[in-house]
């Protein structure tokens, strides 16, 4: 597998898992890239059928819930259509058992995502999310969490068939205010969830190491991790195809990450078992 690798990348491969090897705190945040590896499409990606007019930006956002909570609504139930099927990539697998591996090495690693799929859980990870969840329904006016009756017996990928099957295209209205159901995301001009931010910069400020896999660098707040985790003295380790023109990143693995993390944990595993 290293042989289909550059010899530049190789070399940043054995930099990097050196580096981790020789760390016991790690913070990972992944972002869009990793899920579009699983043929999640990304924000960035162009609209297709009935949805061909609209711009992301223009549909998530509770100005246009409260204008037209219908095609808010159907707009994200398309969006589940999309994505129910999808699964975990090698790079999920890796990560998931990373996270597991470092009980053992006497390592801690925090998994961050801003992706809203649950791509990370079904690999097997603990994952915080900072953007919301996809298949959680909560109330516009009072926030009180929906459980759709068909849920609560499924998990997994049978839990997202019901999620659609359950709500189809009709709203649903809360039981407890009588407030329309919206996605449980966190849509722009949002504040991030408390908690969950509070856990990204905690792990960041405290790390040895920060991983950026497959996020452009430019959705803040979640952005300025690499930046408070290098002013804490961490080092900065980049893993995206397209790497971004982040002055902070020390490694730059540029390429997929599907490729990059299974050699990566390999070479971990092999240092740490010396």
């Amino acid at each position: 597998m290293l042989a289909e690798l550059s010899p530049k990348l190789v070399v940043e491969v054995h930099h990097a898992a050196k580096l981790l090897a020789a760390s016991s705190r790690i913070c990972v945040l992944t972002g869009a890239g990793i899920s579009a590896e699983s043929g999640i499409p990304t924000f960035r990606d162009k609209q297709t059928g009935l949805w061909e007019q609209y711009r992301a930006e223009d549909l998530a956002t509770c100005t246009a819930f409260a204008r037209d909570p219908q095609l808010v609504w159907s707009w994200y139930q398309w969006r589940r259509q999309l994505v129910h099927n999808k699964m975990p990539n090698s790079a999920h697998y890796a990560l998931a058992q990373w996270q597991q591996d470092t009980e053992v090495y006497k390592q801690h690693l925090t998994l961050i995502t801003q992706n809203v799929d649950d791509l990370h859980e079904q690999a097997g990870s603990t994952a915080t999310h900072l953007h919301g969840h996809l298949w959680r329904n909560r109330c516009s006016q009072c926030d009180v969490l929906y459980n759709s009756p068909l849920d609560t017996q499924s998990t997994g990928q049978s839990q997202r068939l019901n999620s659609i099957a359950s709500d189809d295209d009709k709203l649903i209205k809360c039981t407890h205010c009588g407030g329309y159901m919206r996605p449980d995301i966190v849509w722009f001009g949002e504040v991030l969830p408390v908690q969950a931010w509070q856990t990204a910069e905690s792990a960041a400020a405290n790390c040895e190491v920060f991983i950026s896999i497959g996020t452009s660098s430019l959705v803040y707040p979640a952005a300025g991790l690499a930046q408070l985790a290098r002013q804490n003295g961490a080092k900065i380790i980049e893993i995206n195809p397209n790497p971004t023109p982040n002055t902070v990143v020390d490694i730059t693995l540029a390429e997929k990450a599907g490729i990059v993390m299974p050699l990566l944990l390999k070479q971990i595993d092999g240092l740490l078992q010396r």
